[in-house]
């Protein structure tokens, strides 16, 4: 075995261990009805998946603590690749995607096929249309084949079209830099209060986490704080490689191949808060210069 799928085995190992953890927790404590993306947790707070999805919760992160965890990153990266070694699968692919019983908002378009075709497995990239350019990502379904049939589904419903990016995460305001997307209710205004909670209104396990570092141009899942298993709608997109930071325990996406720089530049325009969401992380945070998803585009090329 290689040093890389050492590396990998030694990930998804340590994953599973802090899913037990957490999932012990939340028994005990009962699971917060807030989606992660939002605080960021993603750090992305309600802002995204947060309740606003936190991708981090509804605090912003204890970026101390994150860096200092005893679970090991892995390393940063300049230059961000997915894993370069696919799980083993035998047998068709079954994906499972249950309802969102959260009360939060929802443009619910169907659930996506259980299984996924094998037009679906051989996509390759995944492009976000915007007012600013294209953002090429690249994807595996190999790797992660329940996410990017996710996307597929909800590209071919137009779900993403005039969609706003509703959290744009600085250095500045959380200590990571990430813009978060894919909440198909957002206003991305600094007014609406539920900005960060909208989902697709189904959720589905997650897929490749913690096999790589959140570096520059690497797309993530954002999902409920303190839950695992309850990706939606909602991603984020690091924008620089201190992200790497933060404990690796989200479902990997993919990684962006061009586009980055754009929104780089777009983020130096700063960021309009919102002191009235609904996530308590003391205000959610929408890029001054508006990011807005016009089309999202799966193909085989």
């Amino acid at each position: 075995m290689s040093g890389d799928e050492d590396r990998q085995s030694e990930l998804a190992r340590e994953h599973r261990e802090r899913q037990s953890k957490r999932a012990a927790e939340d028994s005990a404590k009962g699971k917060r009805n807030v989606l992660v993306g939002a605080g960021v947790a993603i750090v992305l707070v309600a802002g995204g998946v947060v309740a606003a999805t936190t991708l981090l919760g509804d605090e912003e992160p204890d970026t101390t603590k994150a860096a200092a965890t005893s679970s090991p990153s892995p390393s940063a990266s300049q230059s961000a690749a997915l894993p370069s070694a696919s799980p083993t699968r035998t047998g068709p692919v079954s994906c499972s995607y249950t309802k969102d019983t959260q009360d939060v908002p929802q443009k619910f378009v169907g659930f996506p096929p259980k299984r996924p075709d094998r037009q679906t497995l051989r996509i390759k990239t995944m492009t976000l249309v915007t007012n600013h350019g294209d953002i090429v990502i690249e994807v595996d379904p190999k790797a992660t084949p329940c996410t990017v049939n996710s996307m597929n589904h909800l590209a071919k419903k137009n779900f993403y079209d005039n969609t706003r990016c509703h959290r744009l995460v600085t250095p500045e305001t959380a200590g990571l830099f990430l813009l978060q997307c894919g909440d198909p209710l957002a206003k991305a205004d600094g007014k609406n209060p539920t900005d960060g909670t909208g989902t697709s209104g189904y959720v589905f396990p997650d897929e490749a986490a913690g096999t790589v570092a959140y570096s520059k141009g690497v797309v993530f899942l954002t999902q409920p704080t303190d839950a695992e298993g309850r990706n939606s709608s909602q991603f984020a997109i690091s924008l620089s490689d201190q992200n790497t930071q933060l404990d690796p325990v989200y479902s990997l996406l993919g990684v962006a191949k061009s586009g980055i720089d754009t929104l780089v530049k777009v983020a130096e325009n700063g960021v309009i808060e919102n002191k009235d969401d609904i996530t308590g992380d003391g205000g959610s945070t929408a890029p001054k210069t508006p990011v807005v998803i016009k089309d999202v585009k799966l193909s085989t090329k």
